[in-house]
């Protein structure tokens, strides 16, 4: 559904064009110190802005609703709340009837009968990514020492990123990109196998990111190619230090002390300039149209800090787990 988390949980709400999106935290410790401004340094890697990200711009000042009080946290519920000013809904009046390959406005008006939020995306857009990355600087405060950073590595099959999104939006079209993450000072022990193991857990959360397609940890695939005697990391030190980090940092689902690695691919945005054609559910025909409104050329530019939010998300629940 729309909740995560056993001891760090948290609740998404809102659509695209809806009046706000927002997320509500559960079982955040009370004394942390919080306020506006320490949401500002994510929230604006997450912004867009530069060439082959959407034109649409958003305040994202955060409204932290309740569990807050004299810049302390309550150990209360959290409601943070962002509000939807930039929307342009008549560019998306054709998406009502022509449903965009590759994009979810097609399932999303099976499974809800028709009565799904169309406009750009609803429930469903990378918009509510902005509250993601709201909880997830709250969850970064309570996993302190451990440090997440997540760049992207690649875009368009390319190194070159500037080029490659470069030549996207001069074809009118878009291209995915390959997010790697990293995860610092993590202790041993983090992880609740089977179901709630940190591959599992992790997996999960990255998968709530609109347009992520795979990810692998450590060797990831790479290791169905590999031998025993070349995958192994060799234990070199009582802190389980190893001398190569092929695992990823995970064995048997259980953090084994050295850095969390692992790799996301993002696929390349449904909403293109180029000519498409879909159904017309209304006439049940296949017809040609084109996608207006503003949308990003290379939506894996903005997802590096989301990777990291999800990422904490998941370790502050896993930790408070441990703890408690």
């Amino acid at each position: 559904m729309n909740a995560f988390g056993q001891e760090f949980r948290v609740m998404i709400y809102g659509e695209s064009h809806g009046p706000s999106v927002g997320i509500i935290v559960d079982g955040v410790p009370p004394g942390i110190a919080l306020k506006n401004e320490d949401f500002i340094a994510d929230l604006d890697r997450r912004r867009p802005g530069s060439a082959g990200t959407t034109t649409r711009k958003e305040e994202d000042l955060p409204k932290l609703i309740s569990g807050v009080f004299n810049e302390f946290t309550t150990g209360s519920p959290l409601n943070i709340q962002f509000e939807n000013r930039d929307v342009r809904s008549i560019d998306y009046s054709a998406i009502k009837n022509h449903p965009r390959p590759g994009h979810a406005d097609f399932v999303a008006y099976k499974k809800y009968k028709g009565y799904n939020d169309y406009r750009g995306g609803g429930h469903f857009s990378g918009r509510l990514t902005v509250a993601l990355v709201a909880a997830g600087v709250i969850a970064k405060k309570i996993i302190q020492p451990m440090h997440i950073e997540a760049i992207l590595s690649e875009a368009g099959g390319q190194t070159d990123i500037s080029k490659a999104v470069e030549q996207a939006i001069n074809q009118e079209d878009s291209i995915g990109g390959i997010v790697s993450c990293r995860v610092v000072n993590v202790p041993i022990g983090l992880g609740e196998p089977f179901f709630n193991s940190v591959e599992s857990q992790i997996s999960h959360l990255i998968f709530s990111i609109p347009a992520v397609k795979g990810i692998e940890f450590g060797s990831g695939f790479a290791a169905a190619r590999m031998k025993g005697s070349e995958h192994n990391d060799p234990i070199i030190d009582s802190s389980g230090k190893t001398a190569s980090n092929f695992a990823g940092g995970i064995n048997g689902g259980i953090t084994n002390g050295n850095d969390i690695q692992f790799r996301v691919a993002i696929k390349p945005t449904s909403s293109i300039r180029k000519e498409q054609e879909s159904l017309n559910l209304e006439k049940e025909l296949i017809e040609t149209f084109q996608i207006e409104g503003r949308h990003d050329a290379c939506i894996a530019l903005r997802v590096p800090v989301i990777v990291e939010a999800v990422t904490a998300i998941v370790l502050a629940d896993l930790h408070l787990t441990q703890v408690r």
